[in-house]
């Protein structure tokens, strides 16, 4: 099941994209979704400041009160990791869609052939991160953890620190290349120097002097870091990513 958020201020988009969801539905016997209707970006927002949390949100980009790429900011900045597709009617903002880790950038009007391959796409990409887990041992247990919700990790002598998505600290007594190791598989994760691991989907900015994790976390660049980083950084957002 997949929590769809649907934000347009003209109610026969609302409609055509969610019979075009209802369609896809229909073709994919396996897939549910549970789609909510919003006509204004700060009705979204307030929904989420609600703790709804949807998987997929499809969201206009012009819209009265506020643009849907500032919507989307305030989105990530409350924590959500939730997928975006914006609808547009215009490319100006296709650029700024990567600042927020749009999935897609759709230009209307939209085919339901286009949106059925974003779809497969980024449902996939749910579903990966879904499946994705580690094992750590945390204080004398052992707990699956979710890929996704690994922030960072710091190197702290004998005892690494693990900071999660909720806010959570975890010691683990490994060394970094031991936990390196274990994280290496998933591509979203970037050492930075010796002392840092780093989540590129919790990256909130990049600059050549420090990295600005979204739980508020700074890191500052060794010298000679920001470089390979920037090169991990936008090819782990760019790669399979167009605009349609």
């Amino acid at each position: 099941m997949y929590l769809i958020a649907l934000c347009d201020d003209e109610t026969a988009e609302l409609n055509k994209t969610e019979q075009m969801l209802r369609h896809y539905e229909e073709r994919h016997s396996k897939t549910e979704f549970v789609i909510e209707r919003f006509e204004c970006a700060d009705a979204l927002i307030g929904r989420v400041r609600e703790a709804y949390a949807p998987d997929l949100i499809l969201m206009d980009i012009y819209m009265p009160g506020k643009l849907g790429i500032e919507a989307a900011h305030e989105l990530r900045a409350m924590g959500n990791r939730g997928r975006i597709i914006f609808l547009t009617t215009s490319r100006d903002h296709a650029l700024d869609a990567f600042g927020v880790e749009a999935s897609q950038y759709l230009v209307k009007p939209i085919s339901e052939k286009k949106l059925f391959a974003v779809l497969d796409k980024v449902l996939g990409e749910i579903e990966a991160v879904r499946r994705k887990y580690v094992l750590l041992r945390i204080d004398g247990r052992i707990q699956r953890v979710a890929v996704n919700d690994i922030v960072c990790c710091e190197a702290q002598g004998k005892s690494q620190c693990l900071y999660l998505a909720d806010g959570t600290q975890c010691g683990l007594r490994r060394t970094m290349a031991e936990i390196y190791e274990m994280l290496a598989p998933y591509r979203e994760f970037s050492r930075v120097g010796v002392a840092y691991i780093v989540n590129l989907e919790h990256v909130d900015s990049l600059s050549a002097r420090e990295v600005q994790m979204d739980n508020g976390k700074k890191i500052y660049l060794p010298r000679g870091s920001y470089q390979p980083l920037r090169e991990r950084y936008f090819g782990y957002y760019c790669e399979d990513n167009e605009v349609l």
